[in-house]
């Protein structure tokens, strides 16, 4: 049994729905550093630093970083179509996962924490860093859309690892609104990963639809 620290509305959707098409047994423990009530002592048991996802494998080995979890289930479940089987198209989907890792992630990062990011204590200045990480965020979105064309999915003929990060981490800071005129095809590649019956029930779960 898996067991995935996570919390609704988090990256930890991307983990779940991976493990759903991996086809392993896991189960859901809420925890986030936001929040007291969940699980949070207990997962900093097993990552110090609080982190979400954080997937605990059944010998016990903790695994953290979302692409990171991501190749390991796409590498240990060959079958479940995560990652490409073949050699060129599997590198560049991980090369995929590692550049929203470290380029969107981490810009997500700073404009949620500005004040991590400067020395400066101002409203003014932390609202700048905000915008900056901001514009950066959406400029490394329109790249990654032109460098991994549309097949219909980022995996090929199905959706795969690649897909479901970049659905979950571009429902942050603005970035699908941004797509939608900066990059309209990627924008429709987002819609049907997020559509897709497989992990419509997840993602809805995680972000139910806002009422009118």
């Amino acid at each position: 049994m898996h067991t995935l620290y996570g919390y609704e509305g988090s990256g930890s959707a991307a983990i779940e729905a991976a493990l759903q098409q991996a086809g392993v047994a896991f189960r859901v423990v809420p925890a986030a550093s936001w929040d007291g009530k969940s699980a949070v002592d207990e997962l900093a048991r097993v990552n110090p630093l609080k982190q979400i996802p954080t997937l605990v494998l059944p010998d016990g080995t903790v695994l953290s970083e979302s692409a990171a979890i991501l190749m390991h289930l796409g590498l240990a479940h060959p079958a479940s179509g995560l990652l490409p089987t073949d050699l060129v198209a599997r590198s560049l989907a991980l090369r995929g996962l590692v550049f929203i890792a470290a380029n969107c992630y981490s810009a997500i990062s700073v404009g949620d924490f500005p004040e991590r990011w400067t020395t400066a204590s101002d409203d003014a200045s932390r609202a700048a860093v905000k915008a900056a990480a901001r514009e950066r965020l959406h400029a490394h979105w329109a790249v990654f859309a032109d460098l991994h064309p549309q097949r219909p999915f980022l995996g090929g003929a199905a959706p795969g690892a690649l897909d479901l990060l970049a659905s979950v981490v571009s429902r942050w800071s603005g970035t699908r609104a941004h797509l939608a005129q900066a990059r309209p095809d990627f924008s429709a590649l987002l819609q049907r990963v997020d559509g897709h019956p497989a992990y419509a029930p997840i993602f809805v779960r995680h972000w139910p639809p806002k009422k009118a």
